[in-house]
Formats: C-alpha cells, sequence, structure tokens
C-alpha cells in the first residue's frame, strides 16, 4: 500500500513540475541594468509564475470607425549596439525586410529631447498606397544616465493619436523600439508625427539637474515600415511630395542634364529646383546636377532626368515613344536598380520647358497675394502664422496643449514669423496673456521666463505662497529679438518647492502636479512700423526680400554653368523658394551693365565676380586674387584676428583697454548701449576683404543708382560654393545669416556675420501718418544722441514760442 502511495505522488510531483515548465527556463544570469529584453508570448492557458517582459507602458491606438480595436501594442526593445561598440558599428542600420518598405521620418541630423518635459512635432507625407499599407513604426533612442526610468517615458504620436510608450531606459547604448500602427490611422497626404519626453532625475531635486536630463532620437534608426512593394511606387506629383529624407535627415536631388553646359538651360533648370523645392519642403535639401549616368537611389533622394528624347536615350535605352512628339513628365523605373526616376523630356527644349512647367506652375503665386502662414510644417508643426498688425493669437493654434506638471522646470515653444519689412526691433512689446495656476507648494523665488529666439526676453516672478490661478496674466515681451521671417518663442516655467529641499528618496518623480499651463493663453502682436531696410539678409533669409516680392523676374549672373556652380545655384534658390512660398522668376544675364537698378544677385567664384559686384557689397576687390583657403598642412600660417588679439595684449595699456571693453559689453547687454548708438547719424560701412579661413561669403549691397538690392554669393573655387551652400543652406545654419556680410568657415563650422551700420528705408506699404510714427518712434530709439539734440531742440522751440506769447498776450508795466 505504501509503495502505491508513493508511486501515486511521485506521478502527481512529475505533472505538477512539468506545467512548471511551460515558459522556457532561463539560465542566463541577471541582465545589467538598461540592457534589452525581447518578451517571449505564452499561450493564453499557459501559466507562468513571472512574466518575461519589458520596462513598457503600451497606450494602444484608439479606434476609429473604419478598423477594429487593435490589441494592444507590445514594444520590443532591441539593442542597436553593444554599450562599447565603435561608433560606426552603433550608428548601422537594420536592413528592411524582404518585401517592406522603410520611410526615415527625422528631418534633423541629430534629435534631442531635453529637460523635464519636451515635446517635437512635423509632419511626414505619404503617398496613398503607403497609407494603405500595413505599417509599423521603429525609433532609436539612448538616454542621460542619470535619467529615472521609472518615472521617465517617451511616447511617440501619430496625428495626434498615441501609439506607444516607452520607458526610458537605455543609458548604456541606443535601444530599439517598434510599435504596431493601428490600419486607418495613417492617410494619404500629410500625417503628423510628435516625440514627447517626460523626464526625471534619478537623485538630484535642483533646477541645475534638469539640464542633465537628455533622450537622443536616432534618426538612423527611426523609420516607419510599410509591408508591400506597393509602397515603394510613385506615380504623380505627390511622390515628390513624398520624397522624404534619409538616415542623415538630409533630402537630395539628383538631376541629369546631358545639355547641362549649352545656352538656354539653366534658366528652365533652376525653375524645375524651385519647382522641387516648393513641393517637397524639406528643410536640409540640396540638388547635384550632373551630365553623366544616373546615381544610385535610396531613401530622401529623387533622380531626374532632363533633356530632348535624342539626348536621354542614350542615357535611358527605355524612354516612352511619346517623348519624341510632345512635352513628358512621368514616372519610371530604372532597369539597373530598380528605383524610380521622374523622366521630363520632350522633342526640343521648348518642349522640355512647357514638361517642367506642369510640374512647377501649382507652385506659382502672385506676388499680389498675401500669404498667412510660413511652410515649416515639415521640421516643426503646425506652421507659423505670418503676423502683420495688431493680433491676439491663443496658444492651441500655435501648438501649444494644456500641460499639468509635477517637476522643477517646464518649457514649451512655439512659431510665429513677422514679414520682411518688420521695422520694430528697438521700442516693440508683444504681450503674453498667460493663463497658469500652481499650487501652495511653489515657494516664492519661482519665476516664469519668456523667451525668443533663445534669448530671454521677459521674467514674471511668482510671489504668493498660497497658489493662485492666473488668468490672462499679461507679460510684456520687447520685440528687439525678432527678425523678418521665423522667430520661436519659449515659455519657461522655473518651479521651486520644499519637497525639493529635503529631496527625500523617490521624491523626484513628482507623482502630483503642481503647475498647470493652459493653451487657452494668448500670444498679442501689436502694431509696428513696416519698412524695408536695404542691405538685410536676415530678411533674405527670412522670407527671400526682396526677391520674392518682384513683379518681374530677377536678373541672375552667374560666372560658368558647370555642375558645381548650377549646383549651388539651384540649392540657394531652392531655399529661398520654400522661405517666399513660391518660385523665383528669374533671366540669366551675362553683364552687370544689363541689369541697371534692379535688385539682382550674383552667383559664383571670387576670381569670376564682376568688380562692380564687389564694389557695391563693400568687398574689396582685391580679394579676387587674395583670397585663397589655407591648406590644413600648409606649415607657418599665423591667423591674423588670433595674432592681433595677442598683440593687443602685449602693448601698452592692453589691459586699460580690456577694460573699457569689457565694460562696452556690459552696457551693450544691461542697458542697449553701443557706440553706433552714440553717433548722431550712422557711420558709412567698411570695406571687407574676406579672411583666408573663410570658404563662403554673402553679402548684401545697394545697387549703383541705389534703387535696388544686390545679394553677391561668392566662394574662392566652384567646389567651395558647392559645399558652402550645402551647409549654410541647412534648416539649423539658414537662421544665422543676417548683417549685411555673412561668412562661413569649413574648416571650423563657424558662422560670422557683419552688421548693417547703414541702410536705407524702402517703402512697402501705403503712406499713412501711423506708420511713418511707429518708424520714426524706432529709428530715434537707436539713435540715442539724434533723439536727445531733437528733444533739447523741441524744447528750446516750446520755451522760445511760450516766451513770445507770455510777451505778446502777458500784462506789461
Amino acid at each position: 500500500m505504501r509503495r502505491i502511495v508513493a508511486a501515486s505522488l511521485l506521478v502527481l510531483n512529475a505533472s505538477a513540475f512539468a506545467q512548471a515548465q511551460t515558459a522556457p527556463f532561463d539560465m542566463s544570469g541577471e541582465r545589467p541594468p538598461g540592457a534589452s529584453v525581447t518578451p517571449r508570448l505564452t499561450p493564453p492557458a499557459a501559466a507562468a509564475p513571472v512574466p518575461v517582459t519589458p520596462p513598457v507602458s503600451v497606450i494602444p491606438a484608439p479606434a476609429t470607425s473604419a478598423a477594429p480595436v487593435p490589441p494592444p501594442v507590445v514594444a520590443q526593445p532591441q539593442p542597436a549596439a553593444p554599450a562599447r561598440q565603435p561608433a560606426a558599428a552603433a550608428n548601422s542600420v537594420a536592413p528592411p525586410r524582404s518585401g517592406d518598405v522603410r520611410r526615415f521620418v527625422v528631418p534633423f541630423s541629430k534629435l534631442s529631447l531635453g529637460g523635464e518635459y519636451d515635446r517635437r512635432s512635423w509632419s511626414v507625407y505619404l503617398t496613398p498606397e503607403q497609407a494603405a499599407a500595413k505599417a509599423s513604426f521603429t525609433f532609436a533612442y539612448q538616454n542621460s544616465i542619470v535619467v529615472a526610468p521609472e518615472a521617465s517615458a517617451l511616447t511617440v504620436y501619430l496625428n495626434n493619436r498615441p501609439i506607444g510608450q516607452q520607458r526610458v531606459g537605455s543609458p548604456d547604448g541606443p535601444s530599439t523600439v517598434t510599435f504596431e500602427v493601428s490600419p486607418g490611422l495613417l492617410q494619404p497626404g500629410a500625417n503628423l508625427v510628435t516625440f514627447e519626453a517626460d523626464q526625471r532625475h534619478r537623485t538630484d531635486c535642483s533646477i541645475q539637474s534638469t539640464y542633465e536630463l537628455w533622450s537622443n532620437i536616432d534618426p538612423a534608426g527611426t523609420y516607419l515600415s510599410f509591408a508591400g512593394r506597393d509602397a515603394a511606387q510613385l506615380s504623380s506629383a505627390d511622390a515628390i511630395r513624398a520624397i522624404g529624407v534619409d538616415s542623415a535627415g538630409k533630402t537630395e536631388f539628383d538631376i541629369v542634364v546631358p545639355a547641362l553646359e549649352q545656352p538656354g538651360t539653366t534658366k528652365p533648370l533652376l525653375r524645375l529646383a524651385q519647382g522641387l523645392s516648393v513641393l517637397s519642403s524639406m528643410p536640409n535639401q540640396i540638388f547635384a546636377f550632373s551630365i553623366a549616368s544616373l546615381p544610385a537611389g535610396g531613401p530622401g533622394k529623387l533622380s531626374v532626368l532632363v533633356g530632348t528624347a535624342a539626348e536621354l536615350r542614350p542615357l535611358f535605352p527605355g524612354l516612352p515613344p511619346g517623348a519624341e512628339s510632345a512635352a513628358l513628365a512621368a514616372f519610371v523605373t530604372d532597369p539597373r536598380s530598380g528605383s524610380p526616376v521622374l523622366l521630363i523630356s520632350g522633342p526640343s527644349w521648348q518642349a522640355v520647358s512647357s514638361a517642367i512647367d506642369t510640374i512647377v506652375s501649382p507652385t506659382d503665386r502672385s506676388s499680389d497675394v498675401r500669404r498667412n502662414v510660413l511652410t515649416t510644417e515639415r521640421w516643426s508643426a503646425p506652421n507659423a502664422p505670418l503676423v502683420f498688425s495688431d493680433t491676439n493669437i491663443a496658444l492651441s493654434q500655435l501648438g501649444v496643449k494644456t500641460t499639468e506638471f509635477s517637476g522643477r522646470r517646464l518649457r514649451t515653444s512655439f512659431n510665429i514669423a513677422v514679414p520682411a519689412d518688420f521695422y520694430a526691433n528697438a521700442y516693440g512689446e508683444a504681450k503674453v496673456l498667460l493663463d497658469a495656476a500652481y499650487t501652495d507648494n511653489v515657494l516664492p523665488g519661482s519665476h516664469i521666463d519668456i523667451y525668443v529666439n533663445d534669448n530671454i526676453a521677459s521674467t514674471v516672478p511668482i510671489t504668493k505662497r498660497s497658489g493662485g490661478i492666473l488668468r490672462h496674466l499679461p507679460i510684456r515681451v520687447t520685440m528687439r529679438h525678432f527678425k523678418p521671417g521665423l522667430n520661436s518663442v519659449a515659455i519657461e516655467a522655473i518651479l521651486m518647492t520644499e519637497d525639493d529641499a529635503v529631496c527625500a528618496p523617490g521624491s523626484t518623480a513628482g507623482a502630483t502636479p503642481h503647475f498647470a499651463l493652459f493653451d487657452t493663453s494668448e500670444l498679442q502682436i501689436p502694431d509696428f512700423a513696416r519698412v524695408g531696410q536695404r542691405p538685410n539678409l536676415a530678411a533674405m533669409a527670412g522670407t527671400a526680400y526682396p526677391y520674392g516680392r518682384a513683379t518681374e523676374p530677377t536678373p541672375l549672373f552667374i560666372d560658368r554653368v558647370d555642375a558645381d556652380t548650377l549646383s549651388a545655384a539651384a540649392t540657394l534658390l531652392g531655399h529661398m523658394a520654400i522661405t517666399a512660398g513660391h518660385p523665383i522668376a528669374i533671366e540669366t544675364i551675362a553683364s552687370p551693365n544689363m541689369i541697371g537698378d534692379r535688385d539682382a544677385i550674383f552667383i559664383g567664384s571670387i576670381s569670376q565676380m564682376p568688380a562692380t559686384a564687389l564694389s557695391q557689397t563693400n568687398i574689396a576687390t582685391a580679394s579676387q586674387a587674395s583670397w585663397r583657403p589655407v591648406p590644413d598642412a600648409q606649415p607657418g600660417v599665423v591667423d591674423t584676428g588670433t595674432a592681433f588679439e595677442e598683440w593687443n595684449s602685449k602693448v601698452s595699456g592692453g589691459v586699460l583697454r580690456s577694460r573699457i571693453t569689457a565694460f562696452r559689453e556690459w552696457l551693450s547687454r544691461n542697458f542697449d548701449i553701443s557706440r553706433s548708438s552714440l553717433q548722431f547719424m550712422p557711420g558709412a560701412d567698411q570695406i571687407f576683404t574676406p579672411p583666408n579661413a573663410a570658404t563662403l561669403l554673402v553679402a548684401q549691397g545697394s545697387s549703383p543708382a541705389g534703387a535696388g538690392a544686390w545679394t553677391v554669393v561668392t566662394a574662392p573655387s566652384a567646389k567651395d560654393l558647392r559645399e558652402g551652400l550645402e551647409v549654410l543652406t541647412t534648416q539649423l545654419n539658414w537662421p544665422q545669416i543676417s548683417g549685411h556680410i555673412t561668412t562661413y568657415s569649413s574648416k571650423t563650422g563657424k558662422i560670422d556675420a557683419v552688421p548693417v551700420t547703414r541702410f536705407d528705408f524702402v517703402p512697402s506699404t501705403p503712406w499713412s501718418i501711423a506708420n511713418y510714427r511707429l518708424i520714426a518712434a524706432n529709428w530715434l530709439s537707436t539713435n540715442i544722441l539724434s533723439y536727445a539734440f531733437l528733444l533739447v531742440v523741441f524744447l528750446l522751440l516750446i520755451g522760445v514760442t511760450t516766451s513770445s506769447m507770455l510777451k505778446k498776450l502777458g500784462r506789461s508795466k
């Protein structure tokens, strides 16, 4: 009997042991913090004592009427590289699965989400085939080691719907996370992509510690994947809008033109480049012209074949037969690589120009039609509204969301744009009508700051200890940091609490919100002076002024039509077309004598630049022979600027001069008083000699008779011109163009600007007393001595007039 009972117990124990082993046993040991874990799917009936899942908080996408609710999305973080792997291997991109199409989505060379709260939004244009395909979203990230994973998360939104949330826990190396996209969530056309970071420090509770928090999103590892080859089809002009970016956030148009250097091809080719730029509206795009075979295709690239049927047949044997009889613009497939190619052809170049017009004409806009926004959604959504006069705009219209915050530093930003004839940087004041609330946990000493283009413009302290609700609290914002075109405005709340002083373990999480920012807050822009200024490179960079407003074709001088020079011109004009909102009509000219006093652009190497154009922009004509960048390997070369500063400190009185310089900087920083503001009249611009360290120069001046603006874009060689403009026209560097001369050095990556000392007013609006009063107010605020002199003169006149009246009307003895 005992043997039977023992045998039964043994069978039961064996059955229980077998059931316990339904989930595989893992003997790999404990994983280090931050290491990714691939979850194992377990059948519903199986019982696993400890589920093996990554530390992920999942938010499923809401259901739509066209599709059922999908199952919860499971994030699958996978290490992209070991912690100590070389950088080249760490940034490698895994090839797409067979049959899938990959679209990179980050339009920047790098994307960093910093602080305790950060949110970045932009749009990705999809074709109908891509929007209908089954899709997944993948991103790779790495965060600071001080980020607390239990209280920090990255959330991804598509079209304002969350598709997944990932705990921030990858400090040792990049990790890859994939979310499935619900059917019907994507749409043909623009789709909004949003990254939102909510981060907390592991141990520190100070304001300074919030600057140590960051999560870097790798552009090479962030993409949309579409199932099926149909998503790779390009069949219409929408395909140009859907060109996208490569793994480095760049967009490239490779245009092959066998007749590139023939007369008469430059004008239609540059019109094509501008039309492609406006259609794509990508922030970091370049153009590369060639006369050889088609380059290899890839993400963020579009190959374009342009020429007559006879010229293209040797390069593309499978030319459609219709190209020999009529204008043709269509997408074809390169039989060698399988990549889509935009083919523009016809029996003659007149027909080719007509085919180009069929692509570009939808982007044309009359200069009389005023636009209301600047197109920025491809890198910063929504588009920036363009403000011309007294306007109130709710922050909800600028992309700001109502936020309840439990941390120490909250920062949110939005974009606003002003026209090219903006002239209120010395006296104008905008207002932020703030709707916010804070609890009694917030201590006095906390404050709310307003930044304009990363310069602090206003500060409001929090003095009450009992909490409060702010309803349209007016915060004055000086407009001295505004510039023509796009402007970034940020609201930052610095919050101190009693809990931060104690900083108990776990208190960094801050679960209870103690501050709220409401999207009902408004930005109020007052009426400001409107008058154009010449020269003004900031206005050209901001809105392509004055060329974007031209009613006639703009004269364009190109020293020679080769691949490098034409590529540089197309890259420059393409970016100007985006800021102008339409292609700029041009006409090529061979001599400055054909321009007269019209607005004009000069592009080419310095040795071939007309002397008249250089003298009108205050560039030394001797630089045509002396401006030669110094090779890195050349020994014994002394930088003039560095040597001057060293000798300035050696000579007698160097210490005194440095103190005087420091005092001038202090006056300028705190009271906006400079040497130029202490002059009765602005001085003349000095002749500029480009330093040998510079590799690109952009300058603007007046035409010989003073009725037009001449812009010179030059470099020591055509190669330097092309490479320099490819860097200068990126979204990060383009806003740095200002003054009347801007230089760029490829060796140092530094961009320097020479400010304008004397400029001419260019009327841009109908005459009105109110506008002239504002113009006078801004000019007098800039020229303090002139204002003081006029004030004394008016006081004397009032005194003399009063004395004369009293003598005539008063009682005399």
